[in-house]
């Protein structure tokens, strides 16, 4: 993953809900992002054959679906929505927990160290934290280094939990990785 610094003179994204018109770009970052974060990590058959047109349509059925998962965009002045989080209640052999679950945060692959996926953060933390989760956990492939240390420097730590997710026959080892979202884990 090649990241950059964050330009002096580049504005801090927009975060906001997000809506059924922006499908097609989170789908874009979605793909985008997977097929740069995750190359070597899983099948290249996989990532080479996702679609944006197909996962735009997937999005749209998820958000016309409702439910208690929360979408969040960040978009720039000029380049429209750049990154994608989502999260909601934790989920464990079909039961959803207090705990909360990001089940996904992306930024555009050349944007990438910009400070999008840092500000997604925060507001998935913020947010998570006043909806009343006691903490956040997230899974990541074991062998992302750069998204661990994403995650560490926005205060995850393992919590020792470990599970194969499959992609396309291929058992790729995942993390846990959970962060407390109490008075004292404020920052």
């Amino acid at each position: 993953m090649t990241t950059r610094p964050t330009p002096a003179h580049a504005p801090e994204p927009l975060i906001r809900d997000m809506t059924i018109d922006d499908c097609e770009a989170v789908a874009t970052v979605r793909v985008r992002g997977w097929q740069s974060a995750y190359a070597g990590l899983m099948p290249q058959a996989h990532l080479d054959a996702m679609d944006i047109a197909e996962d735009a349509e997937r999005r749209r059925g998820f958000f016309a679906e409702g439910g208690e998962v929360v979408n969040l965009v960040a978009e720039r002045a000029g380049l429209g929505v750049i990154g994608w989080a989502a999260y909601g209640p934790y989920r464990e052999d079909g039961r959803r927990l207090a705990r909360g679950e990001l089940y996904a945060i992306y930024v555009l692959p050349e944007l990438t160290g910009t400070g999008a996926g840092r500000a997604l953060m925060a507001e998935v933390l913020a947010r998570a934290g006043a909806a009343g989760h006691p903490d956040l956990a997230l899974w990541v492939p074991k062998e992302n280094a750069a998204a661990r240390r994403f995650y560490a420097r926005a205060g995850f730590c393992p919590d020792g939990a470990e599970e194969p997710f499959e992609v396309d026959g291929v058992l790729v080892p995942e993390l846990r990785y959970v962060r407390s979202l109490g008075p004292s884990a404020a920052g």
